[in-house]
């Protein structure tokens, strides 16, 4: 397999970290913003939403967006639940990572990190993506206080799916994680896991 991967991205590290942690490789293609080879993909057709990751199967097939990457790849391994409540709660976790933690966590990250973005980083947008992102770490937070992981005794595909974006929200979007012990908590026992790889 082929992994078409944005080093500086949540996105295409969330399936670098499950790759990792399944003790799998795959061949990887870096396509940073900016890069030829980003040019060179787009224009070959390997990114079919115009964005990575994209990870190309044996036959060729290529299979976009990072959540459904992690589904195929997490068939039948520990971090996909055998219970099909809990496949679907992790399923519910990741949607909401999607629609509603990534597009304010993610995006004041970018807004502060990239520079094709600093036009958009506008003070009253940044402030207003500040207060919603901490409503969003709190609601991790208040989950997160009586369990040890998202779903279940153990470990699957939401945590990863939510730590990607997360891990980082301090040190590149800004927000004060001070205030979430059981998140902090979450974040070290991802970060023990066997295998662990960092952004």
């Amino acid at each position: 397999m082929r992994l078409y991967s944005m080093p500086s991205s949540g996105n295409s590290y969330k399936v670098r970290l499950l790759l990792a942690l399944l003790g799998r490789t795959v061949d990887m293609v870096d396509v940073e913003y900016g890069s030829d080879t980003l040019t060179r993909a787009k224009d070959e057709g390997r990114l079919p939403f115009g964005k990575a990751p994209v990870l190309e199967l044996e036959d060729g097939t290529l299979l976009a967006e990072s959540n459904a990457i992690l589904f195929h790849l997490g068939q039948g391994t520990r971090f996909w639940p055998k219970d099909a409540l809990q496949q679907a709660q992790v399923l519910g976790w990741m949607f909401w990572e999607q629609n509603q933690h990534e597009g304010v966590i993610a995006v004041r990250a970018a807004l502060l990190t990239y520079p094709h973005r600093k036009a958009q980083a506008t003070p009253e947008r940044l402030a207003a993506l500040l207060a919603s992102g901490q409503g969003l770490l709190q609601m991790m937070d208040d989950h997160l206080v009586s369990r040890d992981w998202l779903v279940g005794e153990a470990c699957s595909l939401a945590d990863l799916c939510l730590y990607a974006y997360t891990h980082s929200a301090q040190t590149h979007g800004g927000f004060d994680l001070t205030p979430f012990p059981a998140l902090r908590a979450w974040l070290d026992r991802v970060a023990a896991l066997p295998g662990h790889v960092g952004l």
